[in-house]
């Protein structure tokens, strides 16, 4: 039949052929998609608790120096991850004649961790900020 229009048996398979490798490469693709918006998800959670932390260290003027400081985050901030962070306070720039009421300088550095599966991931940050020399800190020349 001349005039009969259709697909043949064969332009079928090819077309069906087609269509599902289309499929399957377009659901490979959405599942590493998943995959790196869990990543991100994590990483932008542990970059806002590093923020809170270093914020927190940056105000509070009665912790040790060159002492390293640790603790952990609640699950409940985490979204059930297990997390902590670790800090060390050093002086970055002080006078040489280190007078009472003087200005230094503090550095704080500070690294945020965080289990993604079996892997343990970390964030590090370092911040400033600008004190009065105390008499201890001039003590602490003297020895």
């Amino acid at each position: 039949m001349k005039g009969s229009r259709g697909f043949t048996l064969l332009e079928m398979i090819v077309a069906t052929t087609i269509l599902g490798v289309a499929v399957v490469g377009l659901m490979s693709g959405l599942a590493g998609i998943t995959r790196n918006a869990a990543r991100l998800r994590e990483y932008c959670r542990a970059a806002q608790l590093a923020r809170l932390r270093m914020n927190d260290l940056l105000s509070e003027y009665k912790l040790p120096r060159d002492q390293m400081l640790t603790g952990g985050f609640d699950p409940q901030i985490t979204g059930g991850t297990t997390a902590g962070w670790t800090a060390r306070y050093t002086i970055a720039d002080v006078s040489p004649a280190r007078i009472v009421n003087d200005f230094a300088l503090d550095r704080v550095d500070l690294e945020v961790w965080w289990m993604s599966g079996q892997q343990r991931r970390t964030i590090k940050l370092e911040g400033y900020r600008r004190r009065v020399l105390t008499a201890e800190d001039t003590i602490e020349v003297r020895k």
